[in-house]
């Protein structure tokens, strides 16, 4: 059975307005992890950044949600789907896997068990939709002082799965549509989208901003800076970004040396600093 389209990557070269619609890309995304880890949070969550009002509802007792975000100036209209995470619901998820373009696996920062789970839903996922992007969300970081699954073992965890690492909270707003517009921009990469973000890209003032501020502080110095929370926000999103990326980038350097000398050394760098989201 479909559930939705699977033509979902209209050419950029034919104008959205000429065909009526009003976005240039349409993804689908699935949300998997354990029952009870917060997906029906994060989809609720998602309102901040959209240029539509979100649309929800249930198909065969599936949650979705439909939203828009603006990625580099394009608009990317994503179908969020919650395939639920108890074991019944394993074979719908096959089901529903059909025409992913990206897959978020939610945890629990405070519940383990839901992190050891992550592992199943892995193995899932390369059955029966090898090769589709996928990053880790680590829900309910509010929570911090309840955690049982510390930063550092998750970040290791997803380089080792060549994902990209968020810790999110729908309840301060915090990454959830950052997640998104990361994973949006690397499943269009990967359907051949590439090209729009290639050297010829004009960097947008926060971003030129983002870059110079994190090269001269730190996620723990973001805080302390006289700009709008909503900046502040978004900065620390984009300096964990940068740290995923760099550690995933010298976990790689690490094997492949350890490979050619038969030796494992100790890292020589620093521990990364610990991101967090603050209620006001």
């Amino acid at each position: 059975m479909s559930v939705v389209s699977t033509e979902l990557l209209p050419s950029p070269s034919t104008p959205s307005a000429a065909r009526g619609k009003s976005y240039d890309f349409l993804l689908k995304f699935l949300l998997v992890g354990d029952s009870d880890v917060g997906k029906e949070e994060f989809l609720h969550g998602l309102d901040t950044g959209s240029s539509e009002l979100p649309h929800f509802g249930v198909s065969n007792g599936i949650d979705y949600k439909t939203t828009t975000i603006l990625l580099d100036g394009k608009r990317v209209k994503l179908q969020l789907w919650d395939t639920s995470g108890q074991g019944r619901f394993c074979t719908i998820f096959r089901s529903y896997s059909r025409g992913a373009h990206g897959i978020l696996l939610v945890y629990d920062i405070s519940s383990k068990w839901s992190f050891d789970g992550i592992d199943r839903w892995i193995k899932e996922i390369d059955e029966h939709a090898p090769g589709v992007p996928k990053i880790l969300i680590g829900n309910r970081c509010h929570l911090a002082f309840k955690r049982q699954v510390s930063e550092d073992e998750a970040e290791e965890y997803a380089a080792r799965h060549s994902m990209t690492f968020f810790e999110v909270s729908p309840l301060c707003d915090f990454n959830v549509t950052e997640s998104l517009i990361e994973l949006s921009r690397v499943a269009l990469k990967r359907n051949g989208m590439g090209r729009m973000w290639g050297p010829t890209k004009v960097l947008s003032l926060q971003e030129l901003c983002c870059r110079t501020i994190a090269s001269h502080t730190t996620v723990y110095g973001v805080d302390h800076l006289p700009l709008p929370m909503s900046f502040k926000t978004h900065l620390k999103s984009y300096l964990l970004i940068s740290r995923t990326h760099a550690r995933g980038s010298h976990s790689t350097l690490t094997r492949d040396k350890s490979r050619r000398n038969k030796i494992i050394h100790p890292s020589d760098t620093p521990p990364s600093l610990r991101s967090s989201c603050v209620v006001s």
